[in-house]
């Protein structure tokens, strides 16, 4: 595939069908474009732009997007990137919100819902494990991570307080191993 000038525009385009294509899951389908499809980052660079994207307000992937097309683009691309992610499903789930209160009894519909849960949990569940198969240099940091997902996701215990232990913890090791 040729590769082609990253221009607000371009941004906008690419950005529209990963929302499009990843509705419900748009972070499996941007990975699979940015890294594998065009090429624009590697795994490790797509890692740091979603960890930046975390930490800053808003939705991680809308983050990702605007610092995505406002570092190829300035402000024009950044505006395309957030736009094409977020306006066309945008529509779409406005149109669907307005025509589901006449088929939300259809217990096809509800299956399907049921369906598409379980799918987007599985597209998580393995970019998670691609992303940090590709962080190289994370040494005993990813045990925080499995800690994480053990403590909230079995344990059920609440998220702030593991996080309160965990961050630390993560800084401490990332610290250690460091100096190393």
């Amino acid at each position: 595939m040729p590769v082609l000038p990253i221009t607000p525009a371009t941004l906008f385009r690419t950005f529209a069908r990963m929302g499009l294509i990843g509705f419900g899951g748009v972070l499996p389908w941007a990975r699979r474009v940015l890294v594998d499809e065009r090429g624009w980052l590697d795994d490790a660079e797509f890692a740091d732009l979603l960890s930046t994207g975390q930490i800053l307000p808003g939705p991680n992937i809308v983050n990702l997007a605007m610092m995505f097309g406002y570092r190829h683009a300035g402000i024009k691309g950044a505006l395309g990137a957030s736009f094409g992610l977020i306006g066309p499903p945008g529509l779409i789930v406005l149109a669907l919100g307005l025509g589901y209160r006449y088929v939300a009894d259809i217990p096809a519909i509800q299956g399907a819902l049921h369906g598409m849960t379980a799918v987007a949990a599985g597209l998580i569940i393995v970019t998670a494990i691609k992303l940090a198969l590709a962080q190289k240099k994370l040494g005993a940091v990813w045990l925080t991570g499995v800690a994480a997902f053990v403590a909230v996701a079995l344990l059920r215990w609440p998220l702030l307080p593991v996080l309160a232990v965990l961050m630390p913890l993560s800084l401490l090791i990332c610290l250690f191993g460091a100096r190393r």
